[in-house]
């Protein structure tokens, strides 16, 4: 669960969520099988969820290529077609 430690204090968070009827059964029935509570299983499994993304810096940069000048201005419609009819 969410808290917050004062001293010795612990302060949990309760919040509200929308949770499909199908998804709700199976935690219940996982909730059961496991011996576990329902927060206990949602809390694991946000856990895992936020746990596991890369940091953005990580992100490998993307490739930066250089395709050379316009060939042809687009705005100019018969200069496009008559570059694309010259292949």
């Amino acid at each position: 669960m969410t808290f917050f430690h004062i001293g010795r204090m612990f302060f949990h968070m309760k919040t509200t969520l929308t949770i499909d009827d199908t998804v709700m059964k199976a935690l219940k029935r996982e909730a059961a099988a496991s011996g576990r509570t329902m927060s206990e299983l949602v809390e694991t499994a946000l856990r895992m969820l936020l746990g596991n993304r890369r940091p953005a810096a990580d992100v490998p940069e993307l490739p930066v290529f250089d395709g050379g000048s316009a060939r042809v201005d687009i705005a100019n419609r018969d200069a496009l077609y008559d570059l694309m009819e010259s292949r």
